[in-house]
């Protein structure tokens, strides 16, 4: 159920004031889990999402309103990532033909791009190397790719590898470089400067380790782009031949994966691994310095990753040379191209690192603790804190998958829900437990025109649920209630849409933790010399 909450701070003591959209207008959507003891969300589980948003209230209570707006999203649980998906929402989009440059366009591209359009060396460079740095992080996760070596070349490429660097210690990474043949044009010097106040390590080529698996988690090859010509000299020809004995080793587990930048370092351009010799890089990065589209050559590449990065491409670049290039999901700085990598989702696990959860360290109160939690999420920046589950059961006390006022109807029977955070980002979720009533008509009202003015429009469009012949069928009642309100008069609260208030009875904090040891605290309400008290136990993870 798609729904928002309001959790609230009065001076003197915190207070939660969750308004849970749950009428018959809000957007639906998600599982639940049926472990029947209890049968609430349970730590880890994947379920419907709403928002919360913070209200001064006089009582310590969770309220629950009617989610309304045609064009409410259902937010699912994101992927554990280090930052949010590039891939999912744009992978079959992006499978779709896409153009592969010749070495002469490509040429061409820059010229004009760094001629006529405007742009500069070092801003290409800029967004080049951030697309690697995002398309690792996309992949790689942080937790278990913390060390990254990036060998760079004399070129462009290798500009490209020492942003890169930057912007991987900015993710959290632990960036080394092995810069053997360094540029003295300021660019590069000012790159390499940048990268010494940041205390990142310069690696001379003959003290890189023997058996570099042990020393790093992943290996950028970021020593030549599609202008190179001819056969690579000392000491790029050692290191190229380091990284292409990794391509014998049967286990890819065994071994840290390789990111090429643009092209795999010795390739040709257009034909690729002419001798099949070559480096088998695991992902492929694919852009020159302008970022335009992937070389001919990458039509060979084999390897499960092929990013795209940039998303600057002028019109006039696009119609001139015919390009066709995949929509970027979001604000991302990079896109999956070719195939969807196959995945094998027994494998998915999460190895978390988070600070240890202690009763010695958590609030006595479970309304401050959460409060903590909340602040802290906020101040991560993280994309709607306030995105909450909730959890109903009917008279029969079954659990199930919901669509939108089934939930109301629920609660009608059984007057008992939970709710669940899930801070992805942070590996921390909480759970709330309690008893919900309904909230006065005027407190509904009040929250109802508190709402941007078109989501009130749609709490009157959507009958949630019902089956409807099209998308236009929405979009042509929204269009008629925007003209008949469009004078700005007061938009009139369905008498179906309106809030509920949650009482907790029981908190859940969960920290995610190495191993699958989480932490897991649970606040109980207890009876202590006649007076309530909340009770703090360790649950086994």
């Amino acid at each position: 159920m798609h729904c928002r909450m309001l959790a609230v701070a009065s001076k003197a003591r915190l207070s939660l004031a969750m308004p849970f959209l749950l009428a018959t207008s809000s957007a639906t959507a998600a599982t639940v889990t049926t472990n029947p003891n209890p049968p609430f969300p349970s730590p880890r589980c994947q379920n419907p999402v709403a928002n919360l948003r913070l209200q001064p209230t006089p009582a310590r209570r969770l309220s629950i309103f009617p989610a309304a707006a045609p064009g409410a999203r259902f937010l699912p649980i994101p992927p554990r990532r280090g930052m949010a998906s590039l891939a999912a929402s744009a992978a079959a989009a992006a499978a779709a033909d896409v153009t592969h440059l010749t070495q002469r366009d490509a040429a061409e591209i820059d010229e004009q791009l760094m001629g006529p359009l405007g742009f500069s060396v070092d801003q290409l460079m800029e967004l080049a190397g951030l697309s690697v740095a995002a398309a690792i992080a996309e992949v790689y996760k942080l937790s278990e790719h913390t060390r990254v070596l990036i060998i760079c070349g004399p070129g462009n490429n290798g500009g490209d590898g020492l942003v890169a660097a930057r912007h991987l210690y900015h993710f959290g990474y632990r960036p080394s470089v092995c810069y053997p043949k360094r540029t003295p044009k300021p660019l590069y010097s000012g790159l390499v400067t940048q990268l010494e106040s940041l205390s990142i390590s310069f690696i001379p080529a003959e003290d890189l380790p023997d058996d570099l698996s042990r020393e790093f988690d992943v290996i950028v090859d970021a020593m030549f782009g599609f202008s190179f010509h001819g056969t690579p000299r000392p000491p790029f020809d050692d290191l190229i031949q380091r990284l292409v004995s990794f391509s014998v080793i049967g286990n890819s587990d065994k071994r840290p994966p390789i990111v090429s930048v643009d092209i795999p370092s010795g390739w040709h351009v257009e034909e690729g691994d002419v001798d099949g010799g070559g480096i088998k890089p695991d992902m492929l990065v694919s852009f020159l310095v302008s970022l335009t589209a992937p070389k001919l050559c990458a039509k060979k590449f084999t390897g499960p990753h092929h990013f795209l990065g940039g998303r600057f491409v002028p019109p006039a670049i696009l119609n001139k040379y015919g390009l066709k290039l995949p929509p970027y999901p979001g604000t991302s700085m990079c896109v999956r191209i070719g195939k969807a990598p196959s995945v094998d989702i027994s494998s998915l696990r999460e190895n978390y690192i988070s600070p240890e959860l202690l009763e010695s360290q958590v609030m006595p109160d479970p309304y401050d603790q959460f409060r903590r939690w909340f602040d802290e999420a906020v101040t991560a920046g993280l994309r709607e804190p306030n995105a909450m589950a909730l959890t109903t059961v009917n008279k029969e006390g079954k659990p199930y998958t919901n669509y939108g006022s089934r939930k109301a109807h629920d609660l009608s029977e059984n007057p008992n829900a939970a709710l669940l955070f899930y801070w992805n980002e942070m590996n921390r979720q909480v759970r709330v437990e309690g008893s919900v009533v309904k909230v006065p008509e005027e407190e509904s009202d009040k929250y109802f025109h508190s709402r941007p003015r078109g989501s009130q429009l749609g709490a009157i469009v959507s009958k949630q649920s019902t089956v409807i012949a099209g998308r236009e069928v929405l979009q042509e009642a929204y269009k008629e209630l925007e003209q008949k309100y469009s004078d700005g008069s007061l938009i009139p609260k369905p008498e179906y849409w309106g809030g509920y208030r949650l009482t907790p009875k029981l908190f859940e904090f969960w920290q995610g933790q190495q191993s699958r040891l989480h932490d897991r605290l649970q606040y109980s309400q207890r009876e202590v010399d006649g007076n309530t008290a909340w009770h703090i136990e360790r649950l086994s993870p």
